[in-house]
Order: structure tokens, then C-alpha cells, then sequence
């Protein structure tokens, strides 16, 4: 992995380059979209570059990445890179885009730095940089390849077949091939990004899980508006919202994403808050047509009964599996709902059987918690998986 001489400078200086990557972070990303303008119009998310959520997943990555290198040397942090590229995949990603990034992100080091940078220290810094865009470079080829698809190449035509509304801010897309090609085939819990052209000519890219099971020609798309007080409405959400309906066309990426339902016979738990449901309903969905018999846990937090999008599905999937049961927590619940379910999930009385393998989804907070508690029951940090919506924040944090 990364030379010795490399590894002493990275050590040496990896307190110094942490304790700023946050500006370094925020003046690349302006070096970037001064440079190439249409970056910020057509791949990135202009929302999480307002309101710097992108800036600090980049940031938490650089240094998880280069701490891994230095105190841990002769491994590589796969899951992160994992998630990294299955991301970078569905935005169709290219090799050439990594020296472009490479050209803004030094000279931000070098600018914020200033006299520190020296040569030494900026070739330890850049075999860093090397080997964490060789590494995804190498992952997303093998993605494109899995797809059939040139790399970058991942962006087909879909008519809406149909479009039913969930709840008051909650929309299923029900989408198919708009060639009548086969769709591309995805596994459970897997995402696709959706590209809409904006009133102002930007083509803005957001992900959003697939929220039905693999198998069938028409897959389905569950979208929450996000409209949330203090701060700016969601472009593509509400987009979608106000503009798309049966017969329209939307332009979908291949599929991908690496919080996937294991084949396996082991007991499940699937816990999600809010619209993180909708990865856990496509699994769900795939454990009831496979006929699975291992007990599988249904664990779901939301604000009321009314913001609970495809609940009716929650309850219809639980019950087709011969060792199942569904757990639901409101903030708000309903009159005659059990007090032991209001407020925040708590795991403390549900039986976790032996072996579960659990799959989590929804705000950092809530995974968080379900997380600290999986492992208080004795479920295993390996067996506990998690897919956030947007950039990686819980990287960033840790």
C-alpha cells in the first residue's frame, strides 16, 4: 500500500492536514466549480453543496482513508471504498474526472497549507490521493462491467407506467423500460439515480432505492418531497412531485448500491425510520417471494400513522412470511396505539434471534441508536449493515 518513506510524512503530518481538511474541503470544491462550472450544474448536488454536507463527507473520507493507510498498512478499507464507488456508479463516474479532481484538490492543499507543503510532503500526499482514486477507479470499472455498460455510460430512458401517492409528501413512481429492452437486474435494497433537467437548464442527479422487489420488468420508486423549515426545498424531489406523471419519461442509471439483502437462510431484522423504509420494503418483499423461514424482525420509526409511507405494504409482506412480525413506533401515534410504541424505537423488548443478520435505514440519529442497541443485544458489528441517504456523514463523523 503506501511506502514507507510515505507513511512516516503521512503520520507526521496527518494531525496538521486533519485539523484543516475542512478548508482545504471548502476551497477545493470553489477551485472546482470556478473551473468547471458545469459540475456543479449536472453531477453534483447542488443542495448538499449549500449546505455543506458534501464538504464534510469529502473530508471525513480523505482522512478515514488516510488513517487507515498508516495504522493499518496492510489492509484497505474496502466497505468504505465500497460505498464510495457504488455511489460514484450511478452517477456515471469516469477515470478522467479523478485528475481533474486531483488538479483542484492540491492546490487547495498547497493554498491552505501554505510554506508546511513541502516536496516531501506533497508526494506522500499524493500517493494518498493516488491510491484511494486508483482503488475506486478500479471498483467502478468492475460496476460498469457488472452492468454491461461503458464506463460513465449508465443512463437509460424509463416511462413512468403509473404514480401513486403515499402519503401527502410520499410518491411511488412505477417506472419501465422505455425501449422495451429487459430491465437491468438489481438486487434488494439497491438504489438507481434519477436525472431531471430544472427550470434553469441544470441536469441535477439525486439516488433513490428501488422500492419493490427484483424479478418483474416494472420496478418502483418511492420519493419523499423534501421540504423541510430553515432550509432550501429539494430540487429533484419536489420536481418530481409537481411535474412527472404517468407517460412521462425519466432518465435512470443503472442500478446499484452496496446495502444488499443477503442470500442467505438467516433470521433478518429490518429496521428503517421515515422514507428509509424504502430499501427494507424491497427486501421484504424479495424474503416473501423467496419463501424465506428464518424469523425476520420489521422494526419502523415515523413522526404519525400519516407519514407512513407504504405501510399497508409493511403489514401485507409481514404476514406473508410464516415467522415474521412488524414493529412500528409513532411520535405521534393514533389513539388506542400501544405506549411501548410511542416515541423512539426501542429494541429492549423484541426477541433477536440468534444469527440475525440486520439491515438499517433512515436518519443518523436512528441508525445510530438501533445500531448501539443491536450490539448491547449481542448482534456482531459485522452482521449490522446501514445504507445513508446523501453523503456519508456517519464517516464523516466517526
Amino acid at each position: 500500500m503506501l511506502s514507507e518513506t510515505s507513511t512516516a510524512t503521512v503520520r507526521a503530518t496527518l494531525p496538521a492536514v486533519g485539523a484543516a481538511i475542512g478548508d482545504i474541503a471548502d476551497l477545493f470544491y470553489r477551485k472546482l466549480f470556478e473551473a468547471h462550472p458545469e459540475l456543479l450544474r449536472d453531477l453534483f448536488n447542488r443542495g448538499n453543496q449549500a449546505s455543506g454536507a458534501q464538504r464534510q463527507a469529502l473530508a471525513g473520507s480523505i482522512a478515514a482513508f488516510a488513517t487507515h493507510l498508516v495504522e493499518h498498512p496492510d489492509t484497505r478499507p474496502d466497505v468504505m471504498l465500497g460505498r464510495i464507488a457504488h455511489k460514484h456508479a450511478s452517477l456515471g463516474v469516469t477515470a478522467a474526472q479523478y485528475e481533474i479532481v486531483h488538479t483542484h484538490l492540491f492546490a487547495a492543499i498547497a493554498e491552505v497549507l501554505g510554506d508546511a507543503v513541502t516536496p516531501e510532503v506533497a508526494a506522500a500526499w499524493d500517493e494518498v490521493y493516488w491510491l484511494m482514486a486508483n482503488a475506486l477507479i478500479s471498483i467502478e470499472e468492475r460496476l460498469y462491467a457488472q452492468q454491461g455498460v461503458v464506463a460513465g455510460d449508465v443512463w437509460r430512458d424509463w416511462e413512468v407506467v403509473s404514480r401513486v401517492e403515499e402519503t401527502d409528501d410520499v410518491a411511488t413512481f412505477r417506472i419501465r423500460p422505455a425501449d422495451g429492452a429487459p430491465a437491468p437486474d438489481f438486487r434488494p435494497g439497491q438504489y438507481v439515480s434519477v436525472q431531471v433537467e430544472l427550470a434553469d437548464g441544470a441536469h441535477q442527479i439525486r439516488q433513490y432505492s428501488l422500492s419493490s422487489a427484483p424479478g418483474s420488468e416494472v420496478r418502483s420508486l418511492t420519493v419523499k418531497r423534501v421540504r423541510e423549515a430553515g432550509a432550501p426545498d429539494g430540487e429533484v424531489s419536489n420536481h418530481l412531485h409537481a411535474a412527472v406523471a404517468a407517460g412521462d419519461t425519466l432518465r435512470v442509471s443503472a442500478p446499484y448500491g452496496d446495502l444488499v439483502l443477503d442470500a442467505s437462510d438467516a433470521p433478518v431484522l429490518l429496521a428503517s425510520a421515515g422514507i428509509g423504509c424504502t430499501p427494507m420494503l424491497s427486501m421484504l418483499e424479495h424474503l416473501a417471494a423467496t419463501g424465506h423461514t428464518a424469523p425476520v424482525t420489521v422494526v419502523h420509526g415515523d413522526r404519525s400513522p400519516a407519514t407512513h409511507a407504504l405501510r399497508v405494504d409493511h403489514d401485507r409482506l409481514t404476514a406473508k412470511l410464516p415467522d415474521a412480525a412488524a414493529h412500528f413506533w409513532y411520535e405521534n401515534p393514533e389513539p388506542g396505539h400501544p405506549a411501548d410504541r410511542t416515541g423512539r424505537v426501542d429494541l429492549s423488548g423484541l426477541d433477536i434471534a440468534p444469527g440475525t443478520r440486520a439491515y438499517l435505514c433512515g436518519p443518523l440519529p436512528f441508525m445510530r441508536s438501533i445500531r448501539t442497541q443491536l450490539l448491547a443485544e449481542g448482534v456482531p458489528a459485522s452482521d449490522i449493515h446501514y445504507e445513508v441517504f446523501g453523503p456519508d456523514m456517519w464517516l464523516a463523523q466517526d
